[in-house]
């Protein structure tokens, strides 16, 4: 059983007890959330296909933690001016775990 869930403009498959990492999400860590957009639902009586969401079925995912993804450098040069520019980003992420699909 899996579904397609949309969290944040991005689109996830995910199924039960998966952890997923997402963009930082305003809830607590140790929390339950409930996900409503759920574009697919894939289970014993078969495919459910939404227009654009399934209606009735909602996806409740637990909180684990807030954390940073890796350093992306940024570089800008410009040859032969003597301009250079080193930029860095850490992204914010929120990881969840699946709990249940339905």
């Amino acid at each position: 059983m899996f579904a397609i869930v949309d969290i944040q403009g991005q689109q996830f498959k995910v199924s039960k007890n998966q952890h997923v990492y997402v963009h930082r999400l305003p809830a607590e860590e140790g929390t339950t959330i409930t996900l409503d957009k759920v574009l697919l639902v894939n289970d014993d009586k078969g495919v459910s296909v939404g227009a654009p969401y399934v209606s009735g079925t909602t996806i409740s995912a637990k909180v684990v933690s807030h954390l940073k993804g890796d350093k992306v450098l940024v570089f800008k040069k410009k040859r032969r001016k003597g301009y250079q520019k080193m930029n860095g980003h850490r992204q914010s992420f929120t990881k969840i775990t699946i709990e249940s699909i339905g």
